[in-house]
């Protein structure tokens, strides 16, 4: 019998002594990183558009960037830009259909900004091309040699740096056009099909070396691409096919992108990234 002065229960759960779920709840939910400060990142087509935002919003959260585009004055102005509002970053003229010059930049980045964490394959064209066009064996080359080789082409190229630590992020921008079609534009829409393909294949063959490959697919987004079509064609296509009735910016196609390539992100790979403000969703 207990003796008549000890200790009853009270019945109240907060006077029991924590049990582990409790404990495991007091601990930090996870030691994995959202920062990528001092890493190094190539973004290929950086000069404008996507690839200019992403570059700036890279730079925003630290990293040390290699804004890479056709022309030398226009990387040197973004790569101001950066250096401007606080960051590092360097400007490189790369044709991406140029083999040799990749290698050279890639070369290059590393001497100066150290080795590659993260590849951004952005660079792209989208050339008119109806399938009876005398030219349209010229537009398919083209196409293909910026929008899909060039991309396989980086990542060979910056494959020892991004593998060096089993932890290396490339990011592939695809298209909405990888997952449905538009006429009169084939080459750009079998690049676009091809990207996708790439990135799977690649992120099976490179996840053994911890090698992330993932694949953002913009819709609508106002870039140089979509400047030509007037506004009021673009507010007519975004209300009847845009969940959210409107065409989206760069900086918003640029922040699922640098998601990616976080150090968090590292269950991430083989994935397609809609970022479309809801088109390929909408029915009707």
């Amino acid at each position: 019998m207990p003796a008549a002065d000890a200790p009853r229960p009270t019945g109240d759960p907060s006077a029991a002594p924590p049990g582990p779920a409790a404990a495991a709840a007091a601990e930090p939910l996870t030691a994995l990183s959202r920062s990528i400060a001092g890493r190094v990142a190539i973004v290929t087509g950086a000069a404008s558009g996507i690839g200019r935002a992403t570059a700036r919003v890279l730079a925003a959260e630290g990293a040390r960037v290699a804004v890479c585009d056709l022309d030398q004055a226009a990387c040197d102005a973004v790569a101001g830009e950066i250096a401007a509002a606080g960051g590092t970053a360097a400007g490189w003229a790369l044709d991406v259909a140029d083999p040799e010059r990749i290698a050279a930049v890639v070369a290059d980045v590393a001497g100066r900004l150290g080795p590659v964490d993260i590849l951004v394959n952005n660079a792209g064209v989208s050339l008119p091309a109806p399938i009876d066009m005398d030219g349209y064996e010229a537009a398919w080359e083209r196409t293909m040699a910026v929008n899909l080789l060039a991309h396989a082409r980086m990542v060979r190229s910056c494959l020892p740096q991004l593998a060096r630590a089993g932890e290396g992020r490339v990011v592939n921008i695809a298209s909405t056009e990888g997952l449905g079609a538009t006429a009169m534009i084939s080459p750009y829409t079998a690049s676009k099909h091809g990207v996708i393909g790439l990135t799977r294949g690649l992120a099976v063959e490179l996840g053994p070396r911890g090698v992330t490959v993932n694949a953002v697919c913009p819709g609508p987004i106002r870039t140089g691409m979509t400047a030509a079509i007037p506004e009021d064609a673009k507010a007519t296509f975004a209300h009847r096919r845009v969940a959210l009735r409107r065409y989206g910016d760069p900086e918003e196609v640029a922040h699922a992108v640098v998601s990616l390539t976080l150090p968090a992100a590292s269950f991430i790979t083989g994935a397609v990234l809609v970022v479309d403000g809801g088109l390929t969703v909408r029915n009707a």
